[in-house]
């Protein structure tokens, strides 16, 4: 019989949900709200929402797919629309449409952007109407996703993924007051993903864990970096990998922002095994030295078990942007079946003791 998770869920699972979202265009829907990168700011828990949109559909025999197009110098929102009788293209996944003559060159069927959302107790949220930040570049040309927030030095940065038909790249953004956000451009090339920022200089530089995509030989796992500014990084070292096995056996990535504790730097990760199924895990890095795990939790700090969890978009999915330190309690913001927003929480000695720390 499996244990019982660690991780405690919020009895109002889930927070958020798409119903609760007005779209962004008219003739557009909300598929997904999920994926949040949250950090607190004063008496207010920010939340930065993944908000996965697709075209309201009309008629049976075509599909329109949102995605940018070049308008000049600028890229602008557009529709594309294609025909479901075109033998050029599958249409057997719900989450793309590629090209069959060449499986890479793909559409995605649904066009992201980050939404902020705002809590006075961490757990009843108001979500902004209108996107903070929506695409608007070459790399984000299908979309802005899985942001993280991190405070530092008195600014709030946004590392988010930027989607285009050249692949998956890693972006920065700055707010100073969650009204206005400037873009700092890409600091991670294709594939790269699952970046979580320090948020505090340590030795006098800036850290970050990062996840590369390798291709031809490897496998995805958890990498560190360090970087003078936030914008050039490097010292590139593999950190943590898959275990082989089990719950984590497929790939891991950095999924939280960089908590400090007095234990160490606690990073709470995601780990998927090879049916895929991704559960959440937790690595404990050494204060002074990041780059050293000091501890990580062998068993899953939570797996997909509740109905929200296993049913969705992308059924069995756990994975967490943001998480807070309240207190004692260790708050675990969740995007669950790659549909809707959920909340665990664990208390800070219960973790530590299963981590033996």
């Amino acid at each position: 019989m499996t244990e019982p998770d660690l991780l405690r869920r919020w009895p109002g699972n889930p927070l958020i949900t798409p119903e609760q979202l007005r779209p962004s265009r008219l003739d557009w829907k909300v598929d997904c709200a999920f994926n949040a990168g949250v950090v607190q700011a004063g008496d207010e828990t920010i939340m930065l929402l993944r908000v996965a949109e697709s075209v309201a559909q009309v008629g049976d025999e075509t599909i329109c797919v949102p995605l940018l197009e070049a308008d000049g110098e600028a890229w602008r929102c557009t529709i594309k629309t294609l025909r479901l009788d075109d033998p050029d293209y599958d249409f057997a996944d719900p989450r793309m449409i590629s090209l069959r003559a060449d499986p890479s060159q793909v559409y995605l069927t649904s066009l992201s952007h980050l939404r902020l959302a705002r809590s006075g107790n961490g757990t009843d949220f108001a979500v902004d109407e209108t996107p903070f930040l929506f695409p608007d570049t070459r790399y984000e040309r299908f979309g802005c996703e899985d942001a993280r927030l991190t405070a530092i030095e008195g600014r709030y940065y946004i590392n988010y993924t930027a989607v285009s038909d050249y692949g998956i790249a890693t972006a920065l953004a700055v707010t100073d007051d969650f009204r206005e956000v400037e873009r700092l451009g890409l600091i991670f090339s294709p594939d790269n993903r699952d970046v979580c920022l320090f948020p505090r200089r340590i030795g006098g530089h800036h850290w970050c864990l990062h996840r590369p995509a390798p291709k031809h030989l490897g496998t995805p796992d958890i990498w560190i970096a360090r970087s003078p500014d936030l914008l050039h990084w490097g010292h590139h070292q593999r950190l943590a990998g898959a275990v082989p096995g089990g719950w984590e056996a497929s790939k891991i990535g950095g999924g939280a922002q960089m908590l400090e504790t007095d234990r160490g730097w606690l990073q709470i990760y995601h780990g998927v095994d090879t049916d895929q199924r991704y559960s959440l895990g937790a690595l404990l890095l050494d204060l002074d030295d990041p780059r050293i795990v000091r501890a990580r939790l062998a068993t899953p700090l939570a797996r997909p078990v509740e109905e929200y969890e296993v049913t969705g978009f992308f059924g069995n999915v756990l994975f967490s942007c943001g998480a807070v330190i309240h207190g004692d309690e260790l708050r675990v913001y969740y995007g669950a079946a790659d549909r809707v927003m959920a909340l665990g929480t664990v208390a800070l000695p219960d973790l530590w003791a299963a981590m033996g720390v």
